[in-house]
């Protein structure tokens, strides 16, 4: 595998991410809703950089399974999802790639009512976009390959890692570590 992005430049990303946040919602009570599983990593170190008053939540949501490097059925599970109504709502994911999970998680967020919300992810990868929205706040764009690293898998494997990574076609064929 090679590495796209790394720890270093992460955490930097991270902080643009959490100083942008600050700027807009100031001291305002917030309500973060990670995607899991794949933001678990981006919102645990977010949530750390943030100052104002904020409550966790969580949604399942999933189009990639096991070996899958092509998008899948979307799968989502919101029964951890918290009351929302009338809050601010900041939706913490991994990745922006066609866009599906993100205009699905934000119509259902919008579902419950909530005075605002705003997305978040760690990446937005170029080029695969198939829906009209972007995601307020990205860290990184990245090529449209399969990375891996910082939370996102392949086959549950690699989320561990520091940094991203490409995975190259050898990294794909054997068996996962």
């Amino acid at each position: 595998m090679k590495t796209l992005i790394t720890e270093t430049d992460i955490r930097d990303g991270v902080a643009r991410l959490a100083d942008d946040l600050a700027v807009h919602y100031g001291d305002q009570p917030v309500t973060i809703i990670g995607v899991l599983t794949g933001s678990v990593v981006l919102l645990a170190d977010l949530i750390r950089r943030l100052e104002m008053p904020l409550r966790i939540g969580l949604v399942y949501a999933s189009s990639y399974r096991g070996e899958m490097t092509t998008r899948g059925p979307l799968t989502i599970d919101s029964d951890m999802l918290p009351d929302i109504a009338g809050r601010n709502v900041i939706l913490v994911d991994d990745i922006f790639d066609t866009g599906h999970t993100l205009a699905e998680m934000l119509k259902l967020l919008g579902e419950h009512q909530p005075k605002s919300i705003r997305s978040v992810v760690l990446l937005r990868k170029l080029g695969r976009q198939e829906v009209n929205i972007q995601p307020d706040h990205a860290a990184f764009e990245i090529p449209d390959e399969f990375v891996v690293g910082y939370g996102l898998d392949y086959n549950d494997a690699y989320r561990n890692l520091r940094f991203i990574a490409v995975l190259e076609p050898g990294d794909l064929a054997e068996d996962s570590p």
